[in-house]
């Protein structure tokens, strides 16, 4: 299995910057798809962005295209997040996934999750 840790998170005005990144420890990283999902106050988990193996297929969720970018490097086992033009409805509990099986543009069959790092955006 892979160990996931989530760093990068804070208090950001809107319009700021964050990135957020994802370490995994354990198996092999390239053989993870990878997605973040944020979960705010009162509202269910939503899937954000996920990442293909490779790198090369990536997916964003509508209301963060143009603001955010999903990357990651498999030499250094990370994912991360850059999230420009950030709003205070972006604010939330963002957590990395794994799964082994399923498409990088599906929120399903995620296996392994990240403990959250919060993202506070002030208006």
């Amino acid at each position: 299995q892979v160990q996931l840790v989530e760093s990068g998170g804070g208090l950001v005005q809107a319009g700021g910057s964050l990135r957020l990144s994802c370490a995994a420890s354990g198996r092999t990283f390239s053989n993870y798809v990878m997605g973040w999902f944020r979960q705010a106050p009162g509202k269910e988990r939503e899937f954000v962005a996920g990442i293909s193996w490779s790198g090369r297929g990536t997916y964003l969720i509508d209301s963060v295209k143009g603001r955010f970018t999903i990357s990651r490097d498999n030499a250094k086992n990370t994912m991360y997040l850059q999230m420009n033009s950030l709003k205070p409805e972006d604010t939330a509990v963002y957590y990395c996934a794994a799964k082994e099986r399923g498409s990088y543009y599906e929120p399903g069959s995620y296996d392994y999750w990240g403990q959250g790092t919060q993202v506070t955006v002030s208006s």
